[in-house]
């Protein structure tokens, strides 16, 4: 057998496997649709739930989920981004940095169950934040943060040295390089971290079942030292509690696919996102 033949042969098994992928994919999302279509309606996302969750809506649980993703992204992002500069523009490659990376490759790891203990002790017990959005806000961002971190530094790895070479032969001092230069072209790049963060965030349970969700709560927040509910937690609780599984077992079809029009919604804002930089990058 000569090289092309196995190279087609090769080819042809990943177009195969990737078939197989987005199959599985659509038949996830299919049955969801066909399960939950049918629940999905303006009372339905704009009420809150009543009878012990086998009636109503579940708006309080979208509001708190996207309470949860803005918080855990406004503390993570800058956090991480930050992080990420400073160890691939600043810090060189001595056993500190590498130090940093084991760990942080490592918290990247770790369950996110351990991550809801952690912020249970830490922030509601010993911050005194109580069961609150901030509490869980900051659980899920110390869960993303080492995704962020590594794609913040891998996006600054892939800019050519040329550029900052450039920039500092012309006068530029490191930091005006970072953040006239090195950081606008890596942003594109960055976003997708976040993409991948927002997806992560938004389909939690364990961590916000220690630090902020709550299991009826039918009513909006009012600051973020509140308790909410979440749409993971309550498809959690439809499907699996109460008195009468099978009567709300369309609400839970109905939020899970909520939850994921929501992801879906929030990555192609994030794309859209890096898009626009990206075609400024190209532009500028």
């Amino acid at each position: 057998m000569n090289k092309r033949k196995k190279q087609r042969i090769a080819f042809a098994i990943f177009r195969l496997l990737s078939l197989v992928v987005v199959g599985i994919l659509l038949w996830i999302l299919g049955f969801i649709i066909y399960r939950g279509a049918g629940t999905i309606s303006w009372e339905f996302l704009t009420s809150a739930p009543t009878d012990g969750m086998t009636g109503g809506g579940i708006l309080p649980a979208i509001v708190g989920t996207l309470c949860l993703v803005a918080g855990s992204v406004l503390f993570a992002f800058p956090v991480g981004l930050m992080s990420g500069i400073y160890m691939n523009e600043y810090a060189g490659n001595g056993f500190v940095v590498k130090f940093i990376r084991v760990m942080t490759n490592n918290l990247g790891g770790i369950p996110s169950i351990v991550f809801g203990l952690f912020g249970m002790a830490l922030f509601v017990n010993t911050f005194g934040f109580g069961d609150s959005i901030i509490a869980g806000s900051f659980t899920l961002g110390l869960l993303i943060l080492p995704l962020i971190i590594r794609t913040t530094e891998e996006a600054l790895k892939a800019i050519p040295q040329s550029f900052r070479s450039g920039s500092l032969a012309l006068g530029a001092s490191r930091f005006q390089t970072i953040v006239r230069v090195t950081l606008p072209m890596a942003f594109p790049n960055i976003v997708t971290g976040l993409i991948l963060s927002i997806g992560r965030v938004s389909g939690e349970t364990a961590p916000i079942l220690f630090t902020v969700a709550a299991y009826f709560l039918p009513r909006l927040p009012h600051s973020i030292f509140d308790q909410v509910m979440a749409l993971p937690y309550h498809l959690y609780v439809v499907a699996t509690s109460g008195t009468d599984i099978e009567a709300s077992r369309p609400i839970a079809y109905g939020t899970a696919l909520t939850l994921i029009v929501i992801v879906l919604l929030m990555n192609l804002l994030a794309g859209l996102l890096r898009r626009y930089f990206g075609g400024k990058v190209k532009t500028d």
